[in-house]
């Protein structure tokens, strides 16, 4: 019940490619006992091989670049967050998933955070709505729930409970979710960001013991029964300290992917951009609709 995945990925081949597109077609650059490999070989297999995603992003970089601002200093923070959160474990999540070194990570971010900016363009965000998430930051809540297909069977299992039926047992005969349905529902301690926004919406609102009414996400409908709640035990800082993370995670709770993606397209398309690339020209009306340059990421 996670959200958005990582953004694109901008391996290292991003500055490779466009390293090679200077003078000097016939410069070598690898030589073996079998023959040499020139400068124009090497860009022409790069292009084969990853020229269309790597370019498409590319463009796409320049294009949000020039319509949005995102500083040095906010990607270097993000990307110490991620340092912060992973600590040795850094190194092996560049490489599951294929980021080939720090600074093809640092494009990923850049990329993402410029995406975040062209979707928060059209979404009004208040400083209450900020106040309301730091605040779910200090509180933790345990809860369980009961997961169906259809609203019919999520009223049931509802009218059931109110009716006294055992929570732990309807979540054994009802519930898709075979995780937890084994262990009466419980889904432990959670905290803001690890629920899909509309679980998490409920959750934060009920009463300890309270039972909902079916909650609609894009993994059925939940039945959520909250357990208990509790102070985050660790140190959260302050809220100037959160404010910009609430507000990009705010951005990913909110945005519309496909409607991101119409919007980016139509400024490539407003840039008026000519590729000169042999074989690469046509690389943006190949892109369908469900094609995305990136993913935002929080």
């Amino acid at each position: 019940m996670k959200k958005l995945a990582i953004a694109a990925t901008l391996t290292a081949g991003v500055l490779t490619l466009s390293a090679c597109t200077d003078d000097g077609d016939s410069e070598v650059v690898a030589e073996t006992n079998a023959g040499d490999i020139t400068k124009e070989e090497f860009y022409q297999e790069m292009k084969n091989r990853a020229g269309e995603g790597v370019l498409r992003e590319l463009i796409t970089i320049e294009v949000l670049s020039d319509n949005y601002e995102v500083t040095e200093e906010q990607v270097d923070q993000e990307v110490q967050n991620t340092k912060d959160q992973l600590g040795e474990q850094f190194e092996m999540f560049l490489q599951q998933q294929g980021i080939q070194s720090e600074e093809a990570y640092r494009n990923t971010i850049h990329l993402s955070l410029l995406q975040l900016e062209a979707a928060a363009e059209d979404m009004d965000i208040t400083e209450e709505d900020l106040q309301d998430r730091y605040d779910r930051m200090q509180t933790e809540i345990e809860a369980r729930h009961i997961l169906v297909d259809d609203e019919e069977t999520a009223n049931e299992v509802k009218s059931r409970l109110d009716d006294g039926d055992d929570f732990a047992d309807l979540a054994e005969e009802y519930s898709n979710d075979n995780a937890s349905a084994q262990n009466g529902g419980d889904l432990g301690y959670f905290s803001v960001g690890d629920m899909v926004p509309a679980f998490e919406d409920t959750a934060y609102d009920m009463e300890v013991d309270e039972i909902s009414d079916p909650v609609e996400s894009q993994h059925g409908f939940h039945v959520i029964q909250v357990t208990d709640k509790r102070e985050t035990e660790e140190d959260i800082g302050s809220f100037e300290d959160n404010q910009d993370t609430i507000r990009r995670n705010i951005i990913n709770d909110r945005v519309d992917i496909q409607a991101l993606q119409e919007k980016v397209n139509g400024l490539i398309e407003d840039s008026d951009y000519n590729i000169q690339a042999e074989g690469l020209e046509d690389i943006f009306e190949q892109t369908n609709p469900g094609q995305s340059q990136g993913q935002p990421q929080g």
